[in-house]
């Protein structure tokens, strides 16, 4: 029995792998589990506190915010101070720059475009020749002496320094060798590399031992909250939900269904008719304060004897006013 036991080993296991990883595991097994336990029992209560409290309860906030805060907020936003800030913008500042760029900028631009193009022109030419001149004193004065001065002492002169620069470094890379690199390469070669193998080896060991019983110890741990969560689940659902399911099935939903068909659907109807009135009243305003816009002041002044056409056209079949229509 011994052999087959123990026939699931990999090849190079010895002695130390085999004292080192039964008390590895027992240890962490012992931390493990009430860690891993501890763990999935607040993962599970932190959903469950988000699923039933947190989404409804911010689902709520968020309806409560847009219609008590944000509608109301957007509409006096856009309706006191958008419309009449953009008419006075409109009015007082881009009709009157777009007269002063019209009439005054644009042609007194062109004007200096003009005469600075003529200067442009004049000096360029002026560059160029002063240029061409500048290139021949330089290159008579300085690129001539330079070149002469490179050819005959700068060159000869580099190129002794090269030669003594190379024996220098010639005889210290050889000392260097001999002092310093071949010392060290015996060291490391015969009694610290060994040494370090030695150790890594024996590291190398325990660490992989060591991770082998953090994973088969929380894999046993799973098993063991796993096991327990689904205890804990049943017991919830049986005592908890079940109750609260058939609460909310039976008594809430036909309460929610008449508070929406009695209340909500009524109270919906009439603030849409407030809304209408509201935009109503606000369009009689702004036509008696700042008078009638040009398209209906063009459709007004359409001679009697034509009807408009398309789907804007009244019949007596099929009238839209508010007492006949569905």
């Amino acid at each position: 029995m011994e052999p087959a036991r123990y026939a699931h080993r990999e090849p190079g296991e010895g002695c130390l792998t085999t004292a080192v990883r039964f008390p590895v595991r027992v240890v962490v097994l012992i931390l493990v589990v009430p860690v891993c336990l501890l763990w999935d029992a607040l993962t599970t209560a932190a959903r469950a506190v988000d699923r039933t409290v947190l989404r409804p309860l911010g689902r709520g906030l968020a309806l409560l915010w847009r219609t008590l805060v944000l509608r109301p907020v957007a509409w006096t936003w856009r309706t006191l101070v958008v419309l009449p800030l953009a008419w006075v913008w409109r009015t007082l500042v881009v009709a009157p720059l777009a007269l002063v760029w019209r009439h005054v900028l644009t042609p007194l631009g062109r004007g200096l475009a003009r005469v600075v193009r003529g200067i442009g022109a004049g000096l360029w030419w002026l560059a160029r020749r002063l240029g061409a001149a500048l290139g021949r004193l330089g290159h008579r004065l300085v690129v001539v002496p330079a070149r002469w001065l490179y050819t005959w002492v700068l060159a000869p002169v580099g190129r002794a320094v090269g030669w003594v620069l190379t024996g220098v470094v010639t005889v210290l890379a050889a000392l260097v060798r001999w002092i310093v690199l071949v010392p060290a390469v015996a060291l490391w070669r015969y009694v610290l590399g060994p040494v370090l193998g030695a150790l890594a080896t024996v590291l190398t060991v325990v660490v992989r031992e060591v991770a082998d019983a953090l994973g088969h110890c929380w894999r046993v741990a799973g098993a063991i909250s796993r096991a327990v969560g689904r205890f804990l689940g049943a017991v919830l659902r049986r005592l908890v939900a079940e109750p609260l399911r058939r609460a909310y099935r039976h008594v809430l939903t036909p309460l929610g269904h008449a508070v929406r068909d009695g209340v909500w659907r009524p109270v919906r109807r009439a603030l849409r008719g407030v809304r209408e009135t509201v935009r109503q009243t606000r369009g009689e305003i702004r036509r008696a304060l700042f008078g009638t816009p040009a398209p209906e002041r063009r459709s007004a002044a359409v001679p009697p004897h034509r009807e408009p056409g398309g789907r804007g056209t009244r019949t007596l079949g099929s009238s839209t006013t508010a007492l006949t229509k569905d």
